[in-house]
């Protein structure tokens, strides 16, 4: 006689049972993360429209990176690169025109030259620093600063340096700045006024130079001259054509210098008969006055000859 095996049904039950709290579980803990979200988002200062923005923006950012890491890895960065340049060209954003600002003293004509050939040049493919380094390399530029005026613009802050003196060279006068820097030839005339410097490797003493004069600030406005003497020490020369020779050393000349100005402040030296004033030797000062010796010897011979008749 055939058998009929059955399961036992307890054991489905309790697989119900188990499935159904799980569920519960779930859907407790859904509802428990929508709470919290809920509660986060009403406490931010941003609208849902505000979020659902910044979300879709995070997300096309992040596919641009995905696709511009690609595009590196492939070597097509520069194809894309050019093309997003020429799309920006043909929309409007190239360059048309070109601004200098800050140009008192030099040919701003020379900085046009420079910044000229990026006419008609896409925006994105203009390299600033590139234009920037070229302009550096104007005599006159101390600092330049390259800016794009959108859509088609581009835009040049000069910093020019000033011209400080002149340096007598071999073939003519030329303008330097307190650096010693050589911005351009001028002539004797447009000179006029201006301290000369001159001597062999005068032009890398200028910043020391202009130390030197600090030390006596009521002489400089008279120095009309300074010649670097041997490579070694100054020889001063004032508006007044009389000569001062100072001796080496940056400390030694400073005193010398100090201890002349003392000296004129008291004795008018300069604009008097000297026509030169040695201190290579200090505290020493020897001075030289045109025809003093013949003097003296006519003198000498006057007494001599004074005493004989006698």
């Amino acid at each position: 006689m055939a058998q009929t095996i059955r399961r036992n049904s307890s054991t489905g039950v309790r697989r119900q049972a188990r499935a159904a709290d799980r569920k519960g579980k779930v859907k407790k803990a859904k509802a428990g993360g929508n709470a919290l979200a809920g509660w986060i988002r009403d406490r931010l200062p941003f609208t849902d429209e505000q979020l659902h923005r910044a979300f879709t923006a995070l997300i096309l950012a992040a596919a641009a990176g995905f696709a511009l890491f690609i595009a590196h890895v492939s070597g097509l960065t520069g194809v894309i690169g050019e093309r997003m340049a020429r799309f920006a060209g043909d929309a409007g954003y190239e360059v048309h025109w070109v601004e200098v600002r800050g140009t008192e003293r030099m040919n701003e004509m020379r900085v046009y030259e420079r910044a000229l050939g990026q006419r008609d040049r896409a925006m994105p493919l203009v390299d600033l620093e590139e234009v920037r380094n070229s302009l550096l390399e104007l005599s006159w530029v101390a600092d330049a600063r390259v800016s794009r005026q959108l859509p088609d613009g581009l835009v040049i802050d000069i910093v020019e340096r000033a011209p400080h003196a002149v340096l007598q060279k071999a073939d003519g006068l030329v303008l330097i700045d307190a650096e010693g820097v050589m911005l351009e030839p001028v002539s004797k005339k447009d000179a006029e006024g201006m301290l000369l410097i001159e001597g062999m490797g005068a032009q890398e003493q200028v910043a020391a130079l202009d130390t030197l004069l600090d030390a006596a600030p009521a002489l400089r406005p008279q120095v009309a001259a300074a010649e670097w003497v041997g490579n070694r020490r100054w020889n001063l020369t004032f508006a007044t054509d009389q000569r001062l020779a100072l001796p080496e050393g940056p400390d030694q000349a400073a005193a010398a210098l100090v201890s002349f100005a003392q000296a004129d402040g008291v004795h008018r030296l300069l604009g008097g008969e000297v026509v030169s004033f040695d201190m290579r030797n200090p505290p020493r000062m020897y001075l030289r006055v045109p025809g003093r010796a013949d003097r003296e010897l006519a003198a000498a011979a006057e007494a001599a000859s004074s005493g004989g008749e006698t």
